[in-house]
């Protein structure tokens, strides 16, 4: 299939279906070079018909922008939910752990019932207040300046507190997750703040439902392979689990 017209209908139409090409798999149907479907995907999105990502192509713009809290809410809570739910029951007895900001792990802290004593270390406004009616939390609010978009504080101060702790676990939120590029947020001081949480940490755990897969935000966080374990919902692809298992990550789908 060499006619431009019919290749290009072919991987429009392959995008309804599946939601996103590959390169390489489009050169192995089509009997064409790499060099040809990438001009074949530039022209498309030219005409504003998909978006290119690394090795190929998705109908869903990859870049996070950023959204209120109160409007991310809305986004997957039922996803969310379950998700902060299975994240909740990986906390100890007595255990001492960091919870980043966003809406997901504020999921986590509504499904948060402790054994015992729990200290929290967190920078997000909202965390804490979930977390003020349980007697047996120590809650350490981190300070700095107020991001408003997310609840959170960011900034010198959070980061040079942390140097004084050393805690089990990081449940980390994020905006995107891209196999090539990594961990991203929409925000350059936050993605700092969780850099410094997870040098803080033993352990960092991702908490993001699927839509997260495949999209980027501004500030990088971190590499794949600086996680242990990722929990999200069954939207996400086969072949991402495989490649995140592939690096050693545990892939837990609610």
């Amino acid at each position: 299939m060499s006619n431009l017209t019919d290749r290009h209908q072919h991987i429009l139409e392959k995008l309804k279906k599946e939601g996103s090409v590959e390169v390489l798999d489009l050169c192995s149907t089509l009997k064409v070079s790499s060099v040809t479907i990438r001009k074949d995907l530039k022209l498309l999105e030219d005409k504003g018909l998909l978006y290119r990502t690394h090795g190929g192509g998705t109908m869903k713009n990859p870049y996070a922008g950023d959204r209120p809290v109160n409007e991310k809410e809305k986004i997957n809570s039922d996803e969310k939910s379950s998700i902060g739910s299975v994240a909740a029951s990986l906390i100890e007895q007595n255990d001492c752990i960091i919870i980043g900001s966003g809406t997901t792990v504020q999921a986590l802290a509504k499904n948060i019932r402790p054994i015992g004593n729990l200290t929290v270390l967190t920078a997000a406004l909202n965390v804490s207040a979930q977390l003020l009616h349980h007697p047996e939390i120590e809650v350490f609010q981190l300070g700095g300046m107020l991001r408003k978009s997310s609840s959170s504080a960011t900034g010198p101060y959070a980061e040079k507190i942390l140097e004084d702790f050393s805690c089990s676990k990081f449940f980390l939120g994020v905006d995107g997750i891209d196999v090539e590029f990594g961990l991203t947020t929409t925000n350059v001081a936050e993605a700092q703040l969780n850099k410094k949480m997870i040098q803080a940490s033993q352990k960092t755990i991702v908490l993001a439902d699927s839509s997260k897969f495949g999209r980027r935000g501004f500030g990088k966080i971190c590499r794949l392979e600086d996680v242990e374990q990722i929990i999200t919902d069954s939207g996400i692809s086969e072949h991402t689990v495989g490649v995140l298992k592939s690096m050693g990550i545990e892939v837990t789908i609610v």
